[in-house]
């Protein structure tokens, strides 16, 4: 696709960056679309992560991505914060408004859960007590989005129980709504009796990692189970769930969910997320 000098320009910023799906992601999108725009990848050092935030304007760039490690000196450097992304205390969307200023977003936990009702229809929060396992970043957006969208109950369960405290404690409860519980990791299993969703946030059943260990014997048949993996599609943890007949949702979904907020903002378009589009973001 060609592009002109009036482009309207967006990138991904990471360190590593030659990894990341989200070129290819936005890519489909501008050529689907007929956008005269481009999506491109910015290898960016740690120690230069505020000079390229603060370059977008000067760049013509109408805004990026931010991934590991940048999230955090995103939220530092930004202007203003949205309201999620105050609550994460990280940003992964950067949009530059008419005057150049720089407005930090996160759209993680956004992804998340629109992945959830993609994946199974007439999933919804309320249904009952949510079991997540892990405590890192990507725990944090699936906690805070599961409370805001009216979960009972979230159980944090993580091998290390103090980061699981200092998440619970940094996210907080919702007034008049659902409430984080932390437990042991060795209680995880009984907990499932009362899950209606349980969700693995850690890096347990990638593709070069050992599998979640987690029985599946107590998890009533009705529950939901997802893996925020995608590498491969279908964990031993999903294979397990599918296996004993439980709805299972993948973690690809997630990875282009987050992507459309952003992608409406820069590029003027709200896209779709269809099987085309997670073909081709796999291929990658």
């Amino acid at each position: 696709m060609t592009i002109s000098g009036k482009a309207k320009l967006a990138g991904v910023m990471g360190w590593p960056i030659g990894h990341s799906r989200s070129p290819r992601l936005h890519g489909y999108w501008l050529n689907q679309y007929g956008i005269d725009g481009a999506y491109v990848p910015l290898a960016v050092p740690p120690d230069r992560v505020e000079q390229a935030i603060r370059a977008l304007p000067a760049l013509g760039f109408r805004g990026c991505n931010v991934t590991v490690p940048h999230k955090e000196a995103a939220y530092r450097t930004v202007d203003r914060l949205d309201a999620t992304a105050k609550r994460m205390g990280a940003v992964n969307t950067v949009v530059v408004g008419e005057d150049g200023s720089l407005e930090g977003r996160n759209t993680d936990g956004f992804g998340f859960v629109e992945n959830l009702r993609s994946g199974a229809p007439g999933w919804s929060a309320a249904d009952g007590p949510a079991l997540v396992i892990g405590a890192g970043g990507a725990a944090r957006a699936v906690v805070a989005s599961l409370l805001d969208e009216g979960a009972p109950r979230v159980w944090l369960v993580n091998r290390t129980r103090a980061r699981a405290e200092e998440l619970a404690a940094d996210i907080g409860n919702v007034d008049g709504g659902g409430a984080i519980e932390v437990a042991d990791w060795v209680s995880r299993e009984t907990l499932l009796e009362g899950a209606a969703l349980v969700v693995n946030t850690t890096t347990q059943g990638m593709a070069g990692q050992p599998p979640l260990d987690l029985d599946l014997r107590a998890l009533p048949g009705s529950a939901v189970v997802t893996d925020i993996v995608y590498t491969p599609l279908m964990t031993p943890l999903l294979s397990a769930a599918q296996a004993r007949g439980n709805r299972v949702v993948d973690g690809i979904g997630m990875l282009l969910h987050q992507a459309r907020p952003g992608f409406a903002a820069w590029f003027g378009h709200e896209p779709e997320v269809t099987e085309g589009l997670k073909a081709a973001v796999l291929q990658g």
